[in-house]
């Protein structure tokens, strides 16, 4: 309770300095018996104070109810609860449900867009989408063809809409949105399509464009400061991005934003990742490539920039950036930091300072991981902060319509956007992860809009010399920069973590299994396979004093596109569809909520 006191306090001290309109839903976020966003909270720690359900009585857990979403393909995300009501989401055509929970259930509205069937070809993985956002009475989705769509969440009645983007060149969706002030945060998919990847806000009102800040090209189009944005504690300087391309490709250069948001009252920036550059073929874009690759700091006020980290300069491997950004305040080296956390594809696990953007820790995270040798941390170095490349899996080293096998992790990465939860009892993060390598092969492609811009050949399979699977779920210390535990899985686990003061964190397999495992020991205590693979987020919830666990289950996704598509040659779905060929011995397309509880 002192804690939760604590938490309250804090939220409510920094959104007085906050416009009204983000008051509303920094209590509903505080409010443990609600999941008011997707990510948990502002700082993505996807934690719950709820400890009725525990690692005493999990084992105890019971299906209470279940609801058919009628969508088939990949189910991504969460349902979101505000006080009696539960909204779900779908994958396209990306269907909203508000269910009465005090009405067991009944579907109070449905909330069905009409969009063309053709955005479908252009998704890049899938036609999944990471859930609706709510704040001041609307429920915000953002559509896979980039209509983004405010719903008033009594009776879902389009408030306003907006488009974001243009599916004909490309530009899709599959993220949620981030509320935040009196703007929603929003981002856009296409990076396999050559565009040019951004970040917009709108008025939470009025759905007006306040601001947008792209992740590639001139300085005021990126919102930076060239003598105030700062990289690794420098000043970017002037054109810090178009420099490090060559001549115009910074225009088609992807670096795309369709991960997750996460923002800190007290410092006031909001934080996220830019993708990967275009193409997949690292010699037809010479030079850095900023700032794809990227862990971003704005302000949400103007979008202004307070500091970058590009992680990967000059990709060789689709390592997209646009994984979760957790927010800690821990210690490290003895003194109170303010401290974020990510796990990137590239198979390194990053601390830095948030308010800085200073670089405290980078590690492996999967012992498979072998791009790299490390990542120079000494800041007197010429090449302080990048990763060094070993020769063997540099792709443009290798060169052109060469195959560099072997590579570790492969392109959907050690982690990919499924997110890792944080517990402040252990301070453990718990991370789902993939145990997956590759062969690239990297051809010349030239750009038409609204066509593929890939220019590689994948396949993917299970890393050599290990435990024969393609997934571990892991506990990792992020001060320390090591894991404590790992759990094998035959699949990717491709599920969103929940951890819980009951000290027991939840995840789900691509198999169909939600699993609960002890927080400190990664004992499992729980299973149960629902019908169709996993590959939503675990939330929870209370309703009329009993706790709750949530899970979407639909098999999908990059890893599972070839049963969501039925896809069978082992090189479609970017290389995925070889990999995952087992998994259809297992499971099959669903689209449903599954929700647990403990008997009376």
């Amino acid at each position: 309770m002192k804690k939760l006191f604590a938490l309250t306090s804090t939220i409510a001290l920094c959104a007085a300095t906050m416009a009204s309109a983000n008051d509303g839903l920094a209590a509903d976020i505080a409010n443990p018996d609600q999941w008011a966003i997707q990510t948990g909270d502002y700082k993505n720690q996807r934690y719950s104070t709820l400890d009725q359900i525990n690692k005493d009585n999990v084992g105890d857990l019971q299906v209470a109810w279940t609801f058919s979403t009628g969508v088939l393909r990949g189910h991504e995300g969460s349902p979101l609860v505000i006080g009696d009501m539960m909204y779900v989401h779908t994958p396209f055509p990306n269907i909203v449900y508000a269910l009465d929970l005090a009405n067991e259930g009944k579907i109070k509205w449905k909330y069905e867009p009409k969009q063309d069937p053709d955005v479908i070809p252009v998704m890049c993985c899938d036609t999944v989408n990471r859930g609706v956002a709510y704040a001041e009475g609307k429920i915000f989705l953002h559509q896979a063809d980039t209509t983004v769509v405010a719903l008033n969440a009594e009776t879902g009645e389009v408030e306003w809409s907006v488009v974001n983007g243009d599916p004909s060149k490309g530009e899709t969706n599959t993220a949620t949105v981030l509320p935040v002030k009196d703007k929603v945060i929003v981002g856009i998919s296409g990076g396999e399509f050559g565009v040019q990847g951004h970040v917009t806000a709108y008025n939470i009102e009025t759905g007006e464009l306040e601001w947008r800040a792209y992740s590639v090209g001139t300085d005021d189009q990126l919102l930076v400061d060239p003598e105030k944005t700062t990289h690794l504690g420098k000043p970017i300087g002037k054109d810090s991005s178009i420099k490090t391309w060559e001549g115009d490709q910074w225009k088609i250069g992807g670096a795309t934003t369709w991960g997750w948001y996460s923002y800190d009252p007290e410092l006031d920036l909001i934080y996220y990742g830019s993708a990967n550059p275009s193409t997949w073929n690292p010699a037809q874009r010479p030079g850095d490539n900023r700032w794809s690759m990227t862990i971003m700091a704005r302000d949400p006020d103007d979008g202004m920039a307070k500091w970058f980290y590009q992680m990967t300069p000059h990709d060789e491997w689709d390592f997209d950036g646009i994984n979760e950004m957790i927010l800690t305040d821990q210690d490290f080296n003895g003194e109170p930091r303010k401290l974020l956390t990510h796990f990137d594809r590239n198979g390194l696990g990053y601390t830095l300072d948030r308010e800085t953007g200073e670089l405290l820790v980078a590690e492996k995270f999967d012992p498979a991981v072998n791009w790299t040798s490390g990542v120079d941390m000494d800041p007197d170095s010429e090449t302080y902060g990048r990763p060094a490349v070993v020769a063997q899996y540099s792709t443009e080293q290798n060169g052109e319509d060469v195959n560099s096998t072997g590579i570790c992790p492969a392109a959907l990465g050690s982690k990919d956007q499924q997110p890792a939860a944080y517990s402040p009892e252990t301070q453990l993060f718990y991370v789902p992860t993939n145990h997956v390598c590759m062969d690239y092969e990297p051809f010349r492609v030239s750009y038409t809009a609204g066509q593929p811009y890939v220019g590689a050949t994948l396949s993917m399979y299970p890393a050599p010399e290990s435990h024969g699977g393609m997934g571990n779920f892991i506990a990792w210390d992020n001060i320390a920069g090591e894991i404590k535990w790992s759990l094998p899985e035959q699949f990717s686990v491709w599920s969103g973590a929940l951890a819980t003061a009951g000290d027991i964190v939840f995840y789900g397999t691509l198999e169909g299994y939600l699993k609960a495992i002890d927080a400190t020991t990664g004992e499992e205590l729980y299973k149960f396979k629902t019908p169709s693979g996993i590959i939503g987020n675990v939330m929870t919830y209370t309703n009329g004093g009993k706790q709750y666990i949530g899970i979407l289950s639909g098999v999908g996704g990059w890893a599972g596109i070839g049963l969501a598509a039925g896809l069978t040659n082992p090189n479609d779905g970017l290389g995925a569809v070889g990999g995952y060929a087992a998994l259809s011995d297992y499971t099959a397309l669903g689209g449903q909520l599954t929700v647990f509880a403990l008997p009376d």
